[in-house]
Protein backbone atom coordinates (compact mmCIF):
# COMPACT_ATOMS: atom_id res chain seq x y z
CA UNK A 1 0.00 0.00 0.00
CA UNK A 2 1.36 3.47 -0.87
CA UNK A 3 2.62 5.64 1.99
CA UNK A 4 0.76 8.95 2.16
CA UNK A 5 2.54 10.39 5.23
CA UNK A 6 4.40 13.02 3.18
CA UNK A 7 1.23 14.07 1.34
CA UNK A 8 -0.61 14.37 4.65
CA UNK A 9 2.17 16.52 6.09
CA UNK A 10 2.00 18.70 3.00
CA UNK A 11 -1.78 19.05 3.38
CA UNK A 12 -1.21 20.41 6.89
CA UNK A 13 1.32 22.94 5.58
CA UNK A 14 -1.15 24.02 2.89
CA UNK A 15 -3.93 24.36 5.47
CA UNK A 16 -1.72 26.43 7.77
CA UNK A 17 -1.12 28.93 4.98
CA UNK A 18 -4.79 29.02 4.01
CA UNK A 19 -5.90 29.45 7.64
CA UNK A 20 -3.64 32.48 8.06
CA UNK A 21 -5.06 34.08 4.92
CA UNK A 22 -8.72 33.39 5.66
CA UNK A 23 -8.60 34.37 9.33
CA UNK A 24 -6.90 37.66 8.47
CA UNK A 25 -9.95 38.71 6.44
CA UNK A 26 -12.68 37.03 8.52
CA UNK A 27 -15.13 39.70 9.75
CA UNK A 28 -13.18 42.42 7.91
CA UNK A 29 -15.42 45.42 7.31
CA UNK A 30 -13.89 46.01 3.87
CA UNK A 31 -14.13 42.37 2.70
CA UNK A 32 -14.77 42.29 -1.04
CA UNK A 33 -17.60 39.96 -2.09
CA UNK A 34 -18.60 39.11 -5.65
CA UNK A 35 -21.40 36.97 -7.09
CA UNK A 36 -20.36 34.10 -9.38
CA UNK A 37 -22.39 33.04 -12.43
CA UNK A 38 -24.07 30.31 -10.36
CA UNK A 39 -25.27 33.08 -8.00
CA UNK A 40 -23.08 31.94 -5.10
CA UNK A 41 -20.75 34.40 -3.36
CA UNK A 42 -16.96 34.45 -3.61
CA UNK A 43 -14.68 36.66 -1.54
CA UNK A 44 -11.15 37.90 -1.95
CA UNK A 45 -10.25 35.43 0.84
CA UNK A 46 -11.51 32.46 -1.22
CA UNK A 47 -9.29 33.51 -4.10
CA UNK A 48 -6.19 34.34 -2.09
CA UNK A 49 -6.38 31.06 -0.12
CA UNK A 50 -6.65 29.00 -3.30
CA UNK A 51 -3.80 30.94 -4.91
CA UNK A 52 -1.61 30.27 -1.87
CA UNK A 53 -2.37 26.55 -1.97
CA UNK A 54 -1.79 26.32 -5.71
CA UNK A 55 1.52 28.17 -5.39
CA UNK A 56 2.79 25.81 -2.69
CA UNK A 57 1.63 22.75 -4.64
CA UNK A 58 3.45 24.01 -7.72
CA UNK A 59 6.67 24.12 -5.73
CA UNK A 60 6.18 20.92 -3.71
CA UNK A 61 4.30 18.70 -6.20
CA UNK A 62 4.87 20.18 -9.68
CA UNK A 63 3.81 16.97 -11.44
CA UNK A 64 0.44 16.73 -9.70
CA UNK A 65 -2.76 18.12 -11.20
CA UNK A 66 -4.97 20.56 -9.29
CA UNK A 67 -8.71 21.22 -9.28
CA UNK A 68 -10.00 24.16 -7.27
CA UNK A 69 -13.40 25.76 -6.88
CA UNK A 70 -12.25 29.25 -7.86
CA UNK A 71 -9.63 28.66 -10.58
CA UNK A 72 -10.64 25.36 -12.15
CA UNK A 73 -8.47 22.52 -13.39
CA UNK A 74 -4.75 22.57 -14.14
CA UNK A 75 -2.41 19.78 -15.18
CA UNK A 76 -3.01 16.09 -15.74
CA UNK A 77 -1.81 12.78 -14.41
CA UNK A 78 -2.75 10.07 -11.92
CA UNK A 79 -2.55 12.36 -8.84
CA UNK A 80 -4.82 15.39 -8.44
CA UNK A 81 -5.27 17.78 -5.53
CA UNK A 82 -8.83 18.98 -4.92
CA UNK A 83 -9.27 22.35 -3.19
CA UNK A 84 -12.22 24.20 -1.72
CA UNK A 85 -10.58 27.32 -0.26
CA UNK A 86 -13.63 28.24 1.82
CA UNK A 87 -16.45 25.73 2.19
CA UNK A 88 -19.24 27.78 3.73
CA UNK A 89 -18.57 31.14 2.05
CA UNK A 90 -22.04 32.43 2.96
CA UNK A 91 -21.22 31.81 6.62
CA UNK A 92 -17.83 33.46 6.16
CA UNK A 93 -19.42 36.56 4.65
CA UNK A 94 -21.88 36.88 7.53
CA UNK A 95 -19.33 36.29 10.28
CA UNK A 96 -20.60 32.81 11.18
CA UNK A 97 -17.55 30.70 12.20
CA UNK A 98 -18.72 27.47 10.50
CA UNK A 99 -16.52 27.43 7.41
CA UNK A 100 -13.41 25.50 6.43
CA UNK A 101 -10.69 24.92 3.88
CA UNK A 102 -10.98 21.48 2.28
CA UNK A 103 -7.90 19.84 0.77
CA UNK A 104 -7.83 16.37 -0.77
CA UNK A 105 -5.52 14.26 -2.88
CA UNK A 106 -7.12 11.89 -5.36
CA UNK A 107 -5.22 9.07 -7.03
CA UNK A 108 -6.11 7.05 -10.10
CA UNK A 109 -6.45 3.32 -9.74
CA UNK A 110 -8.17 0.37 -11.38
CA UNK A 111 -11.56 1.50 -10.13
CA UNK A 112 -11.07 5.12 -11.14
CA UNK A 113 -10.06 8.13 -9.07
CA UNK A 114 -10.38 7.84 -5.31
CA UNK A 115 -9.55 10.24 -2.48
CA UNK A 116 -6.51 9.01 -0.56
CA UNK A 117 -5.74 12.06 1.61
CA UNK A 118 -8.23 14.52 3.08
CA UNK A 119 -7.95 17.48 5.43
CA UNK A 120 -10.65 19.85 6.70
CA UNK A 121 -9.46 22.91 8.60
CA UNK A 122 -11.95 25.20 10.35
CA UNK A 123 -9.76 27.86 11.99
CA UNK A 124 -12.62 30.01 13.32
CA UNK A 125 -13.81 26.91 15.22
CA UNK A 126 -10.21 26.05 16.15
CA UNK A 127 -10.77 22.56 14.70
CA UNK A 128 -9.01 20.39 12.13
CA UNK A 129 -9.72 16.87 10.86
CA UNK A 130 -7.64 14.70 8.53
CA UNK A 131 -7.16 11.20 7.15
CA UNK A 132 -5.14 9.18 4.68
CA UNK A 133 -5.94 5.84 3.13
CA UNK A 134 -4.82 3.06 5.43
CA UNK A 135 -3.66 5.45 8.17
CA UNK A 136 -6.96 6.22 9.92
CA UNK A 137 -8.75 9.51 10.60
CA UNK A 138 -7.83 12.04 13.27
CA UNK A 139 -8.70 15.40 14.78
CA UNK A 140 -6.47 17.75 16.71
CA UNK A 141 -4.07 20.66 16.42
CA UNK A 142 -1.31 18.86 14.56
CA UNK A 143 -0.09 15.46 13.38
CA UNK A 144 1.66 14.96 16.70
CA UNK A 145 -1.26 16.14 18.84
CA UNK A 146 -4.29 14.24 17.62
CA UNK A 147 -7.17 11.98 18.60
CA UNK A 148 -8.26 9.10 16.39
CA UNK A 149 -11.78 9.33 14.99
CA UNK A 150 -14.34 6.53 15.15
CA UNK A 151 -17.92 6.56 13.89
CA UNK A 152 -20.81 5.71 16.21
CA UNK A 153 -22.33 2.30 16.86
CA UNK A 154 -25.95 3.44 16.57
CA UNK A 155 -27.77 0.73 14.63
CA UNK A 156 -31.40 1.94 14.42
CA UNK A 157 -32.80 4.94 12.55
CA UNK A 158 -35.07 5.60 15.56
CA UNK A 159 -31.93 6.23 17.64
CA UNK A 160 -30.03 8.18 14.98
CA UNK A 161 -29.01 11.83 14.80
CA UNK A 162 -29.45 13.13 11.23
CA UNK A 163 -27.71 16.25 9.90
CA UNK A 164 -28.44 18.14 6.68
CA UNK A 165 -27.98 21.57 5.09
CA UNK A 166 -31.36 22.79 3.89
CA UNK A 167 -34.81 21.74 2.69
CA UNK A 168 -34.81 23.48 -0.68
CA UNK A 169 -32.39 21.14 -2.43
CA UNK A 170 -34.43 18.07 -1.50
CA UNK A 171 -37.56 19.71 -2.84
CA UNK A 172 -35.84 20.59 -6.13
CA UNK A 173 -34.77 16.94 -6.55
CA UNK A 174 -38.30 15.74 -5.77
CA UNK A 175 -37.00 13.94 -2.68
CA UNK A 176 -38.67 16.06 -0.03
CA UNK A 177 -41.10 13.28 0.92
CA UNK A 178 -38.33 10.81 1.76
CA UNK A 179 -36.37 13.52 3.55
CA UNK A 180 -39.35 14.39 5.73
CA UNK A 181 -40.07 10.72 6.46
CA UNK A 182 -36.48 10.30 7.63
CA UNK A 183 -36.72 13.44 9.74
CA UNK A 184 -39.84 12.10 11.44
CA UNK A 185 -38.45 8.61 12.02
CA UNK A 186 -35.00 9.44 13.37
CA UNK A 187 -34.24 10.54 16.92
CA UNK A 188 -32.88 14.02 16.17
CA UNK A 189 -32.32 16.35 13.22
CA UNK A 190 -30.07 19.40 12.97
CA UNK A 191 -29.17 21.58 9.97
CA UNK A 192 -25.47 22.09 10.65
CA UNK A 193 -24.58 22.40 6.97
CA UNK A 194 -21.49 22.30 4.75
CA UNK A 195 -18.47 20.22 5.90
CA UNK A 196 -19.43 19.96 9.57
CA UNK A 197 -21.99 17.10 9.48
CA UNK A 198 -19.48 14.83 7.76
CA UNK A 199 -16.86 15.58 10.39
CA UNK A 200 -19.40 14.82 13.12
CA UNK A 201 -20.24 11.52 11.44
CA UNK A 202 -16.52 10.73 11.52
CA UNK A 203 -16.37 11.76 15.20
CA UNK A 204 -19.41 9.66 16.09
CA UNK A 205 -21.46 12.63 17.34
CA UNK A 206 -23.84 12.44 14.35
CA UNK A 207 -24.87 9.14 12.78
CA UNK A 208 -26.10 10.02 9.27
CA UNK A 209 -26.07 13.00 6.91
CA UNK A 210 -26.93 13.65 3.28
CA UNK A 211 -26.98 16.45 0.73
CA UNK A 212 -28.73 16.45 -2.67
CA UNK A 213 -26.31 18.59 -4.70
CA UNK A 214 -22.55 18.96 -4.25
CA UNK A 215 -19.33 19.45 -6.23
CA UNK A 216 -16.23 17.27 -6.07
CA UNK A 217 -14.36 19.85 -4.00
CA UNK A 218 -17.15 19.76 -1.40
CA UNK A 219 -16.82 16.01 -0.99
CA UNK A 220 -13.36 14.60 -1.69
CA UNK A 221 -11.75 15.47 1.66
CA UNK A 222 -14.87 14.57 3.64
CA UNK A 223 -15.20 11.20 1.92
CA UNK A 224 -11.80 9.82 2.93
CA UNK A 225 -12.15 11.15 6.50
CA UNK A 226 -15.53 9.45 6.98
CA UNK A 227 -14.30 6.21 5.43
CA UNK A 228 -11.09 6.06 7.46
CA UNK A 229 -13.14 6.69 10.62
CA UNK A 230 -15.08 3.50 9.90
CA UNK A 231 -18.07 4.98 8.09
CA UNK A 232 -19.47 4.88 4.57
CA UNK A 233 -19.58 7.70 2.04
CA UNK A 234 -21.53 7.30 -1.20
CA UNK A 235 -23.73 9.20 -3.58
CA UNK A 236 -27.50 8.98 -3.24
CA UNK A 237 -27.21 6.32 -5.93
CA UNK A 238 -25.10 4.19 -3.58
CA UNK A 239 -21.91 4.62 -5.62
CA UNK A 240 -18.92 4.73 -3.26
CA UNK A 241 -16.89 7.92 -3.02
CA UNK A 242 -17.43 11.56 -4.06
CA UNK A 243 -18.45 10.99 -7.68
CA UNK A 244 -22.23 11.31 -7.81
CA UNK A 245 -22.85 15.04 -7.42
CA UNK A 246 -24.50 14.42 -4.05
CA UNK A 247 -23.69 12.57 -0.86
CA UNK A 248 -24.86 10.20 1.83
CA UNK A 249 -22.59 9.56 4.78
CA UNK A 250 -23.13 7.30 7.75
CA UNK A 251 -21.53 5.25 10.48
CA UNK A 252 -21.86 2.30 8.09
CA UNK A 253 -24.46 0.47 10.15
CA UNK A 254 -27.24 2.82 9.00
CA UNK A 255 -26.21 3.38 5.41
CA UNK A 256 -28.73 1.19 3.63
CA UNK A 257 -31.48 2.57 5.86
CA UNK A 258 -30.41 6.12 4.98
CA UNK A 259 -30.51 5.36 1.27
CA UNK A 260 -33.94 3.74 1.62
CA UNK A 261 -35.27 7.18 2.58
CA UNK A 262 -33.31 9.60 0.34
CA UNK A 263 -31.53 7.37 -2.17
CA UNK A 264 -32.17 7.38 -5.89
CA UNK A 265 -33.81 3.96 -5.75
CA UNK A 266 -36.48 4.92 -3.23
CA UNK A 267 -39.84 3.72 -4.44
Amino acid sequence: MPDYHDDLRLAHVLADAADAATMERFKALDLKVETKPDMTPVTEADKSAEELIRGQLQRARPRDAVLGEEFGSEGSGPRRWIIDPIDGTKNYVRGVPVWATLIALMERGEGGDRPVVGLVSAPALNRRWWAAEGLGAFTGRSLTSATRLQTSQVARIQDASFAYSSLSGWEERDKLSGFLDLSRDCWRTRAYGDFWPYMMVAEGTVDICAEPELSLWDMAACAVIVQEAGGRYTGLDGRPGPHSGNAAASNGLLHEDLLSYVGDNRG
